[in-house]
Parts: structure tokens; C-alpha cells; sequence
């Protein structure tokens, strides 16, 4: 029975990969398109492997013990990454997230067990932080795993993420592409692929509407997993080499599209990811080259929003 699993955390990571060969027919697109779904992960998202990462470097560093409570602020996956595991262990999770939020993630929340604490959403993740600090400052016994600035999360992609897509394109990439959120993907991802694949190029993705890393300027945006409106601290801005930023609408005409062409439904960072790929994939300077996308999670945790309402 070597093949039964003990654990979903034995379940995270090995996520396929994908040529979304009708997508790149439709787009008539001179690079060739590949995709990761993240979706794959046991509770649907690339957060998985991070909520691991950060709960196992708790544990290793004897911060976190049966008798701590797990404080974490979330825009959702995070959080329902973190539920899931703390549930499989058995620790008290309690986690802040802002109230703007989709429904669904704040039913799986609960329905892992966590205790959520709703936040004002107009002071996006920086509210749900700033409210976790405070939790956390009147409770004894506390571990706050800090997924922005603890380098477990941009370590867990070095480790697993980027040696997964290495292996299963036995090195064939040209670029990847990735959204920038708590900057863990880009970074340890990034980090090992430009270790190993010397001419690789490192693509960022960043909301129009809060255009922080190419402009300097925040804003509200609608795109959900990216830009925090700050500079997390596991960002490496030294591994990008460009940096594009993309508008609701179209990370929506996205998804929709890939959806309606290739049966698979993703949240609207994928959407933005996917769009700024394919606009690099029609350009001439990218003909024959391969580009990977990171698509981060699935998009029937979005079913109560307006991602799906309209027709690409």
C-alpha cells in the first residue's frame, strides 16, 4: 500500500502541466503556452505548498506546539491552506481576513474549523494584517506564520514548485510568468530556474489599477491573490526581469476564455497571468519559445462573483 496517502499534506505539490493547445490555436499565438495548475493541490490552490511550508517551519524551530494558536491574516487561499493543515494536527487556527472576500472562501474557512475574524475590506490585506498583530499581541502561546515576510514561503518553490516544472519540461523553458502577490512564487521559483536554466526569463504580473513595482503608485483592484499594496519582504525583485501590469477586464476575458476553450476553470489571478502571457506569446521576439504560466488556483472558489456572468 505504498501509494495511500496518510495525510493531505503528503498530497501537496506534483501539479501537472498543461499545453492549452486550442487556447494557442484560437490566439494564434507564435510561442507555445504551458500551464501549472496549482488547482490540483488538495484544497485547490498554490497556497497549499506555502500553508505547509510555513506550519513544518514552525514546527521546526519549536515555535509552534499542540498547545499554540495559529494567528494568520488572508485574502483566502492562504488561510484555507493553513485551516486545512492545522486541522489534519490539531491546532487552534484563527484567522483575519477582509470582508470584501468571496463567500466561498469564508465558508471553507469555517468549515475547516477555523475561527475568522472579518476585516474592513476597503483597508485591504494591510487591515487583516494590522488586526492579526493585535489578536496575536493579547494571546499567549502564539504562532504567526507571516507568509510575507517568512522565507519558508519563497523556499517551499525553490524546493518543490520549480523542480517539478524543470522535470516535467526536462528543461525546455523559455519563459515564466507568474503573478505577484506575497512574491513567494516569483521569487523562489525564479531563484532556482535561473540557477539551472541560465537564459530563462522571469515574467511579474501586477494589477493595472495598483501598479506598485512598475509605477510606485496603490490603488483598490479587483484582482484577486495580487498586489498587496506594499513590498513584501520575501520578494526578490532582483530575480524579475519585467514587469507588466493588467486590467480587471481582461484577467476576466481570460479566464472566461479558458473556460469556454479548454474546459478548465481558474480564479482571476490566473486570468491575469494567462493574458499578459498571451500577449507575450503573439509578439515575434517570443516565436518557438515556450512559456510557462503558474495558474493559481481554481475558479469555483469565485462562483458567487461576476467572474463567469458575461460571455468572453
Amino acid at each position: 500500500m505504498r501509494r495511500v496517502a496518510k495525510s493531505i499534506a503528503n498530497l501537496v505539490g506534483h501539479t501537472p502541466l498543461l499545453e492549452i493547445v486550442r487556447y494557442n490555436t484560437i490566439h494564434r499565438t507564435q510561442a507555445k503556452i504551458i500551464v501549472k495548475l496549482e488547482s490540483f493541490n488538495p484544497l485547490s490552490s498554490v497556497k497549499d505548498r506555502v500553508a505547509l511550508a510555513l506550519i513544518e517551519d514552525g514546527e521546526e524551530k519549536g515555535l509552534l506546539k499542540p498547545d499554540t494558536t495559529i494567528v494568520e491574516a488572508t485574502t483566502g487561499n492562504m488561510g484555507i491552506g493553513l485551516a486545512a493543515i492545522a486541522a489534519t494536527r490539531g491546532y487552534r487556527i484563527i484567522l483575519t481576513i477582509p470582508n470584501s472576500c468571496c463567500e466561498e472562501s469564508k465558508s471553507l474557512l469555517k468549515a475547516l474549523g477555523a475561527e475568522i475574524v472579518l476585516t474592513d475590506g476597503n483597508l485591504g490585506i494591510q487591515g487583516a494584517i494590522d488586526k492579526s498583530v493585535e489578536i496575536a499581541k493579547n494571546m499567549e502561546n502564539v504562532y504567526m506564520p507571516q507568509q510575507f515576510g517568512n522565507p519558508a514561503n519563497f523556499e517551499i518553490h525553490q524546493k518543490t514548485t520549480a523542480l517539478e516544472i524543470i522535470g516535467d519540461t526536462e528543461g525546455k523553458i523559455d519563459v515564466f510568468v507568474s503573478g505577484i502577490g506575497s512574491g513567494g512564487t516569483i521569487t523562489g521559483v525564479g531563484r532556482a530556474l535561473k540557477s539551472i536554466l541560465k537564459n530563462v526569463e522571469v515574467v511579474g504580473v501586477e494589477p493595472k489599477e495598483s501598479p506598485l513595482l512598475t509605477k510606485g503608485k496603490t490603488g483598490v483592484h479587483r484582482i484577486h491573490g495580487l498586489g498587496a499594496g506594499f513590498l513584501p519582504d520575501v520578494l526578490d525583485k532582483s530575480i524579475v526581469d519585467k514587469i507588466y501590469h493588467i486590467d480587471y477586464e481582461h484577467s476576466v476575458m481570460t479566464v472566461q476564455q479558458l473556460a469556454k476553450y479548454e474546459g478548465i476553470l481558474v480564479g482571476i489571478s490566473s486570468g491575469a497571468s494567462l493574458a499578459v502571457a498571451t500577449q507575450l506569446a503573439k509578439k515575434k521576439e517570443y516565436k518557438d519559445k515556450v512559456i510557462l504560466v503558474i495558474l493559481p488556483d481554481t475558479g469555483e472558489r469565485y462562483l458567487s462573483t461576476s467572474l463567469f456572468e458575461t460571455d468572453p
